[in-house]
C-alpha cells in the first residue's frame, strides 16, 4: 500500500489526521518541522517546507493521498510576506509537487475563517464571500490558498477542500489561538469576555472528517467540519463546569477591546513579540463565526459530537501537560 503524506503532521490538526490513518492501517509519511511531536506514532518522518519545492517533490514521490494540513497559523506576524509565501505559495507548490507525482487525492485543509458569515443567521458553504471580507493577513492568505486549491480541482486534479471550524481537544501543543483561550482560562488570565462567538469541535472528529472528505467528497467542493454554535459566554461557562473555576462575569465593550487590541499590536510591532492582544483577533471577534455543517453531514455521513467531550479533552490534556 502506498503512503499518505500528511503536511503540518506535528501540529494540533495535523498529529490527530495522521493518527487517524495510522489507526486505520494506512502507511502515513509525516512531513514535520518538529518531528518530536510524533513520538509514540508509527509514521515516516520526512524533511520537508512548504516554501522549498524540490524538498516537496521528494515529499510525495511514491504517496497515493496528500492530505494538506500545515499552515502558518498565526493572528500576528512581524513579516506578513513570510504566511503568504507558506500559506499561498506553498501550497501551490505542493499541489504542483502532488500532480506531477500522480497522487490520486489530495484534502486540501482550508478554515472556517474562508466562509461567508450571516449577520444572526448561519454561514455555509455558499454564502458570498470575497477576499475583501477576509480580516487580517491569516484569513487573508488562506483564502489564496483556497483558491489555488480551487483552481487545481478546475484544472482536473482531485482536491476536496475541508474547512474546519474551532478544534479542541488533546495534543494541541503549541497552542492554538482557541487552545490559548482555554489555557488563560484554567490559568485565570480571562477576567472579561467580548460578545462574539465560535463554532467548537472535537479534533479526532474533525481529522475523521478529513477522511470521509477523501473517501466521499467531491473535487472542487468545499465542507464544514464543524459541530457547535457557542457564544464565547457559554463556552466559558462550559469550561467551569468541567474544571470547576469561576466563569468570568464581565463583558467588555468591543470598541475597548478593539483600543486594547491596537496598543498590543503596536507595541509587538516595536518589540517583535507577539501581542498578548492580537488586533487581528479583536477584529474577528466583531463578527459570530457560526456556520451550517448540513452539508458534511449530507454528503460526507459527518456527525460529530457536542462540545462539551472536546472541551473536556482539551482541558484534560492541557492539566496533564502543565500547561496551567
Amino acid at each position: 500500500m502506498k503512503p499518505a503524506l500528511v503536511t503540518g503532521a506535528s501540529g494540533f490538526l495535523g498529529w490527530h489526521v495522521a493518527n487517524g490513518l495510522v489507526e486505520r492501517g494506512i502507511p502515513v509519511r509525516a512531513m514535520a518541522r518538529k518531528p518530536e511531536n510524533l513520538r509514540g506514532l508509527d509514521v515516516e518522518i520526512v524533511p520537508g517546507d512548504l516554501r522549498d519545492a524540490d524538498s516537496l517533490r521528494r515529499a510525495v514521490n511514491g504517496c497515493s493521498l496528500v492530505f494538506h494540513v500545515a499552515a502558518d497559523y498565526r493572528l500576528w506576524v512581524k513579516n506578513p510576506q513570510e504566511m503568504y509565501d507558506s500559506n499561498v505559495s506553498g501550497t501551490r507548490n505542493l499541489l504542483g509537487a502532488a500532480r506531477k507525482a500522480g497522487v490520486e487525492r489530495v484534502v486540501y485543509t482550508s478554515t472556517v475563517g474562508c466562509i461567508g458569515f450571516v449577520p444572526g443567521g448561519l454561514g455555509n458553504e455558499t454564502t458570498p464571500v470575497t477576499l475583501e471580507d477576509m480580516t487580517g493577513h491569516y484569513k487573508r492568505s488562506k483564502f489564496l490558498a483556497e483558491q489555488e486549491a480551487l483552481r487545481f480541482a478546475q484544472e482536473g486534479f482531485p482536491v476536496v477542500i475541508v474547512n474546519p471550524t474551532a478544534p479542541v481537544g488533546d495534543h494541541d501543543v503549541k497552542p492554538t489561538p482557541t487552545g490559548q483561550t482555554i489555557v488563560d482560562f484554567l490559568a485565570g488570565r480571562i477576567p472579561a469576555f467580548v460578545d462574539t462567538g465560535l463554532n467548537i469541535v472535537d479534533a479526532r472528529e474533525t481529522a475523521e472528517g478529513h477522511w470521509l472528505a477523501c473517501e466521499r467528497g467531491k473535487s472542487g467542493e468545499r465542507y464544514i467540519l464543524g459541530s457547535e454554535n457557542l457564544t464565547l459566554e457559554q463556552i466559558l461557562g462550559k469550561l467551569a463546569a468541567i474544571s470547576g473555576k469561576t466563569a468570568p462575569k464581565t463583558r467588555i465593550p468591543w470598541v475597548v477591546a478593539l483600543v486594547a487590541g491596537a496598543f498590543s499590536t503596536a507595541w509587538a510591532n516595536i518589540s517583535g513579540v507577539a501581542p498578548r492582544v492580537p488586533l487581528d483577533a479583536v477584529r474577528m471577534a466583531r463578527k459570530r463565526m457560526w456556520v451550517s455543517c448540513a452539508k458534511a453531514e449530507r454528503e460526507l455521513g459527518f456527525r460529530p459530537s457536542g462540545a462539551d467531550l472536546a472541551l473536556r479533552k482539551a482541558v484534560t490534556w492541557f492539566e496533564a501537560n502543565g500547561y496551567c
